[in-house]
C-alpha cells in the first residue's frame, strides 16, 4: 500500500509537469502542489480513459513491456487538468503594486 502512494506521488509529480510543459497559454501561474495533484489526476483519469477506449480488461494484459499511448494519453488529460487549474485559480503573473 505505501508503496502504490510513493509510486503514484512520483508518477503524479513527473506526469504533472511534463502536463505542464505541453499545455498550452498561460499555465505557469499554479503552484507545484497543484501541478502535482494534476498529475495524479492525469495519471488516474488518463490510464481510466485508455483502458476504457482501446477495450483493455485487465491494464497489465493491455501490451508486453511499457505501455506508451497509456502514458500519451496521462500527460494529454494531465495537460488538459493543468489547463483548468490555471483558468480556475486564476492566479496573476504580474507583481503586486506597491
Amino acid at each position: 500500500m505505501l508503496w502504490t502512494i510513493i509510486v503514484t506521488i512520483v508518477a503524479g509529480t513527473i506526469i504533472g509537469l511534463l502536463g505542464k510543459l505541453v499545455a498550452p497559454g498561460d499555465r505557469d501561474n499554479i503552484p507545484l502542489w497543484l501541478t502535482i495533484l494534476c498529475g495524479i489526476g492525469g495519471c488516474l483519469i488518463g490510464s481510466y480513459l485508455y483502458a476504457a477506449l482501446f477495450d483493455c480488461s485487465d491494464m497489465n494484459n493491455c501490451t508486453n513491456g511499457v505501455d506508451w499511448w497509456r502514458h500519451v494519453w496521462q500527460i494529454g488529460v494531465a495537460a488538459l487538468l493543468v489547463m483548468i487549474a490555471a483558468a480556475v485559480t486564476g492566479r496573476s503573473g504580474t507583481p503586486a503594486r506597491r
